[in-house]
């Protein structure tokens, strides 16, 4: 996958959204139709992904309105209509319906103990690369927040091109992580985004408990957990947020300071709904993770991601490698690994898996 960073200039979502529409169409385009190719080739007819698109664009309208107003903005420029970015969008809103993968995507860790030291994370992200041959690392002003003064100067952030945030820091401390999950609440239909959701965390929080309440205000219809890090010390620095469209339970650290999360609910509250396939690779992720955490604390990125993968280097589970035997869509790749500077609002990452990091070294953002 190729990284393109650029600062992006709007001060206010229809220029903002204008602008990337305007820079970044044709991969927009690209992202659009690879997207609904690929949820056709998961046996969803065009007519049930246009409804959720809808039903979803119509609840982040009435959650946040500016981004839905983005959105719109982004659509028009690049010359997509307006349904089909809103699909893009609720990506995961969409796959909710289909029958969970035997993979899942992506595998977090963070240090975040009590202290003046910042916190240390790091996670990969998991996909299919044919569906993003690349991804957008850009930063820009968020919009104030309805009915409050602006609290975030900026936010630096990756994400699919057209898709309106994931994984970011902004310069206020807090840093987001994204994972996907599985849950028998999961429907698709009428919720607002979780892309969306942690744009808008990394738009106006200050601090986790800040970044709590905009999650558990957002009524979901498909399940993920946002891992959120504050820069400062302080009794809640770091938390899973699982949300499902039932709840949000919030994991905190364990006593070391540790949070760490694969694709599949670990809070007591959400293990009845827990809809993630047996034979899917989180659990051995997730041990892997448990296994490498004492190797991996109070380490520069390059060689944290090489304590990620421990002595298996390449081969370790969190390195998802493509088997050319398959077909596209079930063809999995570590696309990319990436830690948050929540001291500088910076992103240190490499397109790639935690292995090539370490063998490459991370570019920052």
């Amino acid at each position: 996958m190729d990284i393109i960073t650029a600062t992006v200039a709007g001060a206010d979502p229809v220029s903002r959204g204008t602008e990337i529409g305007n820079r970044f169409g044709e991969e927009i385009r690209e992202a659009v139709a690879g997207y609904l190719e690929f949820f056709g080739i998961r046996g969803l007819s065009e007519e049930r992904v246009r409804g959720i698109a809808e039903s979803c664009f119509a609840a982040l309208e009435g959650w946040a309105p500016n981004l839905a107003a983005e959105l719109a903005a982004t659509a028009e420029a690049a010359g997509v209509a307006l349904w089909r970015l809103a699909a893009l969008n609720a990506r995961t809103e969409v796959l909710a319906v289909i029958p969970p993968d035997t993979e899942g995507e992506c595998s977090t860790a963070v240090f975040a103990p009590r202290g003046s030291a910042a916190p240390e994370t790091i996670q990969t992200w998991d996909w299919h690369a044919h569906l993003c041959r690349a991804g957008l690392i850009f930063s820009y002003v968020p919009d104030e927040p309805s009915g409050g003064e602006r609290r975030v100067g900026r936010v630096t952030m990756f994400t699919e091109f057209g898709v309106l945030g994931k994984i970011g820091v902004n310069d206020a401390g807090i840093g987001v992580h994204f994972n996907i999950l599985h849950h028998t609440s999961d429907r698709g239909f009428g919720g607002v985004p979780v892309h969306a959701i942690a744009r808008r965390v990394l738009d106006e929080a200050t601090n986790v408990d800040e970044a709590e309440a905009i999650i558990a205000s957002a009524p979901a219809s498909a399940s993920t957990v946002l891992t959120v890090v504050a820069r400062e010390d302080g009794p809640h620095r770091a938390a899973c947020f699982e949300i499902s469209p039932e709840r949000v339970s919030v994991v905190r650290p364990d006593a070391d300071g540790w949070l760490i999360h694969t694709n599949n609910f670990v809070a007591e509250d959400q293990l009845p709904g827990e809809a993630t396939r047996d034979e899917s690779t989180t659990y051995v992720r997730l041990g892997h993770l448990a296994e490498q955490r004492a190797d991996m604390s109070r380490l520069p990125i390059g060689q944290r991601a090489a304590a990620m993968c421990g002595e298996p280097g390449e081969l370790a589970p969190i390195c998802f490698r493509p088997d050319p035997a398959e077909p596209l869509h079930e063809q999995w790749t570590t696309l990319l690994t990436v830690g948050l500077d929540t001291s500088a609002g910076a992103l240190e990452y490499f397109p790639g898996s935690p292995s090539a990091l370490a063998e490459h070294g991370a570019r920052r953002a």
